[in-house]
């Protein structure tokens, strides 16, 4: 129940920063706000939200595909507690493309090792067969 009302209310987050969203740009904010949810609550569906050919490149310098990522999340090694979306920098749409810059906020464990920070994120995306996929996402940390 958590991690529907959590979804529910990120969503309403999102959309709440502009009244006059398109199908096509609220569909991809319902995608944003479910990447967030699934990865707060570590859900395994999470995966599905990746194209094949997903990139990853972390705060730390880390880059990963697919297939780590997925390891590593299944691993358990990394365990999120609370990620939230905090602003919404930038928001576009060309074609079958999108970007969006954001800042979020994460808290968890790492090997049992508490972490919490606050991160920049840029995420493309990709429209595959009608649905938004994430295709590659840079994250740089941010200093309180």
């Amino acid at each position: 129940m958590r991690s529907l009302f959590s979804f529910i209310c990120l969503v309403c987050f999102i959309l709440g920063f502009s009244q006059n969203y398109s199908k096509k740009e609220e569909a991809l904010l319902v995608q944003v706000a479910k990447l967030d949810s699934l990865m707060q609550n570590n859900d395994p569906k999470i995966l599905g939200l990746f194209s094949d050919d997903v990139s990853f490149g972390h705060s730390n310098g880390w880059v990963q595909n697919y297939q780590d990522f997925k390891t590593d999340f299944e691993s358990g090694n990394v365990k999120y507690q609370s990620v939230r979306q905090t602003g919404l920098k930038e928001f576009k749409i060309k074609n079958i493309f999108a970007n969006i810059r954001r800042i979020i906020a994460v808290k968890g464990l790492y090997k049992n090792e508490i972490f919490e920070m606050k991160l920049s994120v840029l995420e493309f995306w990709i429209r595959q067969k009608g649905i938004w996929k994430l295709w590659s996402r840079q994250s740089a940390s941010l200093k309180s």
